[in-house]
């Protein structure tokens, strides 16, 4: 029998959203080395330095910073903090991982939407006296989205990094226009102010390494043949689009990465433009974990560049919503190549 998302109901206890903050797989062999610098994006070899640069500035601070002096007390000194602006696909999470890998542990690597998640499980204290023995704090797709977050975070990231916690964080807005478009700006400008002081920006450019002299999407898949396929491929699984985006709604996204965890391949059928804000947030995190885990995706119903409409696509959150596009396109292309 076929298998589907919308039949499991994964749990994940709150100790191990710590323990689970590490690179995805794909990143696990990651290094500056192997980093291809675009010859034509000087930004890009520019912004390898200064992360090489970062890590060795994350392993002395955290050396001082565990250091007793005659009474036994640690030094106070405050982390470091780094920052990756630049737009899809030019390795700034590549940049990130390997800042990851050269830090001394204890460290953690996450995206700004499981940090989130992880203060939500565990408490603002708890996750504080969790994370402060970190070396470093990495967090990817750093996004404000709303003003509860705007606070969370700058009270979160202020008391790490004067607890000598180091912050490196990717983002495709710099660190002063974080939350344009999405809430009144205005009225928490002293937190964001606060966030951007914790950061040097380095900028990354160049275009989208995931779409260079690619075809545009894919065509969908017929449904008849979605299903032949689904049921040709091991520990796959395949499900109504309409039925996933309700199952989506009852689950916290802390738990998709546990939803399609040993899964081999996505089927979707009937996918459609969606037209309901919160309904495209959480297709976002799944396409994140999607990606994260390197689950190919085949969809049948519209192209998977038409899933957001335009007046979505013009609001504010459209970097989110280009991001899991580029990301689902890129899976799909996966898919279409294995296949």
């Amino acid at each position: 029998m076929q298998e589907r998302l919308v039949d499991r109901h994964p749990e994940v206890p709150a100790d191990q959203l710590v323990a689970q903050m590490v690179p995805p797989p794909m990143f696990d062999e990651v290094s500056f080395a192997s980093y291809i610098p675009d010859p034509g994006e000087p930004s890009q070899a520019a912004a390898v330095g200064k992360a090489e640069e970062f890590a060795e500035q994350v392993a002395k601070i955290h050396h001082a910073a565990n250091k007793k002096n005659l009474f036994g007390k640690k030094k106070q000194i405050d982390g470091a903090g780094l920052y990756l602006d630049g737009g899809f696909g030019v390795g700034k999470t590549h940049l990130l991982a390997s800042i990851f890998h050269s830090a001394p542990a204890p460290k953690s690597f996450g995206t700004f939407g499981e940090l989130t998640n992880l203060v939500g499980a565990l408490g603002f204290n708890n996750a504080v006296d969790r994370l402060a023995a970190n070396s470093v704090l990495c967090i990817d797709e750093f996004e404000l989205d709303d003003p509860g977050d705007t606070m969370l975070v700058s009270r979160l990231l202020t008391e790490l990094s004067a607890r000598g916690v180091s912050i490196a964080a990717t983002s495709n807005t710099l660190p002063g226009q974080l939350g344009e478009g999405r809430f009144a700006a205005q009225d928490f400008m002293r937190e964001i102010k606060k966030l951007g002081a914790i950061f040097a920006a380095v900028r990354v450019d160049g275009p989208d390494y995931r779409h260079r002299d690619l075809p545009p999407a894919p065509e969908p898949t017929s449904p008849e043949l979605l299903a032949e396929r689904a049921s040709a491929t091991p520990g796959s699984t395949l499900d109504d689009f309409d039925a996933l985006l309700k199952h989506l709604s009852t689950l916290h996204p802390s738990k998709f990465g546990a939803l399609i965890s040993g899964v081999s391949a996505v089927y979707i059928d009937g996918v459609h433009p969606v037209a309901d804000q919160a309904v495209a947030l959480r297709i976002v995190v799944l396409a994140d974990r999607l990606y994260d885990a390197s689950v190919p995706v085949t969809v049948s119903g519209a192209k998977l560049d038409q899933i957001f409409s335009q007046e979505m696509l013009d609001g504010g959150y459209r970097k989110k919503y280009l991001r899991a596009i580029s990301r689902l396109l890129a899976l799909s292309r996966f898919e279409a190549a294995t296949a």
